[in-house]
């Protein structure tokens, strides 16, 4: 049970593995307004930097769950760098079907909706964890713009026009499901190009270091297309944002 090892090598050495920045993360934390010894559960938790920086700099405890035996251990490293292993705890394991022990005030699952099989699936597992009057953070890609054809929708990582909504659509998609958003994070074409880009260069040292591996070639495809894509259709066409939401 892990991530595939091209996940990894596209991603190696990322504390957010998403185009939030640490700033815009910061930022959402504070802008909660939940005190001190906030219970908090991060399904998908990657690399832990929303829960370690979070338990840091306002107080919050509780676990993150991931797929990834390497960002689980990332996870519990930066636990100890940050001086919070005392207040998070990180397992390695499947999020998807996932409940907290005890209910928590925070339910978390931010760019990893795939663990409910979509919106509507994964605010339900988070609820099942969620204290009456809890606060859900789901982060989910978005549309900026309509894209123009099938091509575009392809480079953009979709299959269909309809695997996203726009973000007004969205966030009636919430509305519909009985949930207030009170509140949201969206990235920016600036904190995109530094999540992505930065990929490349990750894919290129790989490269560089491991020719004769079996993956090489999927690598070198990649590194050969992605910008391209990237710069011609998913920087233009593809938003992404945490949103907080509370039952009505």
């Amino acid at each position: 049970m892990d991530l595939p090892r091209i996940f990894t090598i596209r991603e190696s050495g990322f504390r957010i593995h998403n185009p939030l920045t640490p700033a815009k993360y910061a930022a959402l934390g504070e802008a909660l307004r939940l005190a001190p010894g906030t219970r908090v559960l991060d399904l998908a938790s990657g690399s832990g930097e929303m829960l370690c920086t979070w338990a840091r700099d306002l107080g919050f405890t509780g676990p993150g769950v991931d797929i990834s035996t390497v960002f689980t251990d990332e996870a519990r490293a930066r636990a100890h760098e940050l001086g919070v292993a005392d207040r998070v705890e990180f397992v390695h394991g499947d999020a998807a079907g996932y409940v907290a022990d005890e209910p928590v005030d925070l339910a978390a699952c931010v760019g990893a909706s795939w663990i409910g099989d979509g919106i509507a699936g994964t605010a339900d597992l988070l609820s099942r964890s969620l204290r009456p009057g809890g606060v859900m953070l789901i982060g989910e890609p978005y549309w900026r713009r309509t894209p123009p054809d099938q091509a575009a929708v392809e480079a953009c990582h979709a299959t269909s026009p309809t695997d996203f909504l726009p973000l007004p659509g969205l966030i009636e998609q919430f509305s519909d499901l009985g949930y207030d958003v009170v509140e949201m994070m969206l990235a920016d074409q600036d904190s995109w190009d530094r999540y992505t880009a930065a990929q490349w260069l990750n894919l290129r040292r790989w490269l560089d270091q491991n020719p004769g591996d079996e993956l090489a070639s999927e690598v070198r495809a990649e590194l050969t297309t992605e910008p391209a894509r990237y710069a011609g259709h998913q920087r233009e066409y593809l938003g992404w944002g945490v949103f907080a939401l509370m039952a009505r």
